[in-house]
């Protein structure tokens, strides 16, 4: 799994957006027990922290020791900095298995034998993911010009699979049909950009160049957001669900 995430990890715990409600109760219907979790890929925790009520013991993994350094503390969740296809997990212990916008960095093959493993007959495995964000077609044709056009050559080839909306990676389990989701907040001109001051493609961009792209697109943006307004924004998310195949 590639590490492209510990630079500047407050900013991902601050800016990347966390999950909604109704679709972590989605997933929940589908667990018949509630033991425990595992959140693979886990970066700053938001989503460990999210399933943390629901479960006696989230276990929460990643291979940023940076990302981890900035994740929320909860008693029912632990944490430990370990590569998702070789952990330290006891075999046949989870109830269920959630990868949240991570799954694209890993060895298929090894991850889902690993994912076997640890997960308990009839457990669930859930992949979550979202795509751009929806603003305006004033915005959002800034932004898909920046993501194509400046950023585009930068962005890791496994960055594809969330373009293709997780519909082409392997998914060896017994897949649920699942509804449509989307994840819909309100933010300030400074939380966007900050957001996409996280985007890894924008990392390499100013490793590569020496400046951020993303201080070229205020102008643009300032254009059309003032900036004491609230915007909606809606992401589309991305999912698979499955059960463990006997």
């Amino acid at each position: 799994m590639k590490n492209v995430f510990s630079i500047q990890p407050e900013q991902y715990a601050a800016y990347r957006p966390a999950y909604p409600a109704e679709l972590l109760d989605y997933i929940l219907s589908s667990v018949k027990e509630r033991r425990t979790v595992w959140d693979c890929g886990t970066g700053t925790g938001q989503i460990a922290i999210q399933l943390a009520p629901y479960f006696e013991r989230v276990f929460a993994s990643d291979i940023s020791e940076a990302q981890l350094s900035k994740a929320k503390a909860d008693e029912k969740v632990e944490y430990s900095m370990q590569a998702a296809e070789n952990t330290d997990y006891p075999d046949d212990i989870f109830d269920l298995i959630v990868v949240a916008q991570a799954i694209h960095w890993f060895d298929f093959d090894l991850f889902y034998d690993e994912v076997n493993r640890v997960l308990r007959d009839n457990g669930v495995f859930a992949v979550i993911g979202y795509d751009r964000p929806v603003v305006s077609p004033e915005i959002d044709r800034i932004i898909s010009d920046f993501y194509t056009r400046i950023v585009g050559p930068f962005w890791d080839p496994e960055r594809k699979y969330i373009d293709e909306q997780y519909k082409t990676i392997p998914f060896p389990f017994t897949e649920s049909l699942v509804p449509e989701f989307k994840n819909s907040l309100q933010w300030d001109l400074e939380h966007f950009i900050g957001y996409l001051k996280t985007w890894s493609a924008v990392k390499h961009y100013e490793k590569a160049n020496g400046v951020n792209p993303v201080d070229v697109l205020l102008p643009q943006l300032s254009a059309y957001w003032n900036d004491a307004e609230e915007k909606k924004i809606d992401f589309p998310i991305l999912l698979r669900v499955g059960r463990k195949q006997e």
